[in-house]
């Protein structure tokens, strides 16, 4: 399907694009779909485009849920889309030496690519098993971290590719571990636009939330096809990878909402947050 190009602004739209697997489908599903000339793609991992988003420099990204939560005053979410979990996610995963229910204490590390998986954790520890951890980013491979500190956070292909390795540790799910707990969706990523950019750009970022909702039904019906010509066949064979995708939902119903406010309400009890968020909605 190839809509008729519509017409645009002369500003390009600055789109942050995470280089994950999660994020393969619906970005592979835009591009092949729709006239993106008018849109300009910038790379990076979350934390990353996290700054590049408060920074204004760019306009709009999938971005970890606590982006949203800590300057929610500049921002609006994108309808109807998200990167979540309704149970287990696959790649935000704890590596442990030791079972979780043995963790009090001790010393955990975390990845240095997310921000939201790092104290999605942090509520697990604190509010599911009552534990006061000594947390560290660290950019060491599992193999030395594991070392180091008595589990490791990773997430994204770089925990994908762990899970896949025998390395006779204990591996938990932290969307698993969250919907075991609060019986709710986990929503790791938002579409976030900057408010600033909305009301500079609104035809053009309407414009996008029509082409991300078709490709999002595009890449649900695909992931096959998708699968076959991605980059990530490199590590991952097709059948495994398309496994993977439908562990992800990409939408934001009503559950999904609950599910973030829920994510936002331990945040603040813990002091992640300084209050809790308002949840608004590009229209």
């Amino acid at each position: 399907m190839r809509p008729f190009p519509c017409t645009r602004g002369t500003g390009k739209l600055r789109i942050g694009q995470i280089e994950y697997a999660n994020c393969t489908p619906i970005f592979t599903a835009l591009k092949a779909n729709f006239d993106c000339s008018a849109y300009r793609f910038v790379s990076g991992v979350p934390s990353t485009l996290n700054s590049m988003l408060a920074a204004g420099d760019i306009d709009l990204c999938p971005s970890s849920s606590i982006e949203y939560g800590k300057s929610f005053e500049k921002y609006s979410l994108l309808p109807n889309l998200s990167i979540s979990s309704i149970g287990a996610v696959k790649s935000v995963l704890l590596f442990s030496r030791v079972p979780i229910a043995d963790l009090a204490n001790l010393p955990v590390g975390l990845t240095t690519e997310s921000d939201t998986s790092i104290n999605l954790l942090k509520i697990i520890l604190a509010k599911k098993y009552g534990f006061h951890n000594l947390f560290q980013r660290t950019s060491l491979p599992l193999s030395e971290a594991i070392q180091q500190f008595s589990a490791l956070l990773l997430i994204g292909d770089t925990a994908l590719k762990a899970s896949l390795a025998n390395n006779g540790l204990y591996v938990y799910d932290l969307g698993e571990l969250w919907h075991d707990f609060s019986g709710l969706p986990f929503v790791f990523a938002l579409w976030i636009v900057r408010r600033d950019a909305a009301a500079a750009k609104h035809a053009e970022i309407k414009a996008l939330c029509d082409e991300l909702q078709q490709a999002k039904e595009l890449a649900y019906d695909s992931y096959e096809s998708i699968a076959s010509n991605s980059k990530e066949k490199a590590w991952i064979n097709s059948e495994a990878l398309v496994g993977y995708w439908r562990t992800i939902s990409y939408d934001l119903t009503p559950a999904h909402v609950a599910g973030l406010q829920s994510f936002f309400r331990y945040a603040a009890e813990l002091g992640i947050l300084a209050r809790e968020p308002e949840i608004s909605i590009f229209s």
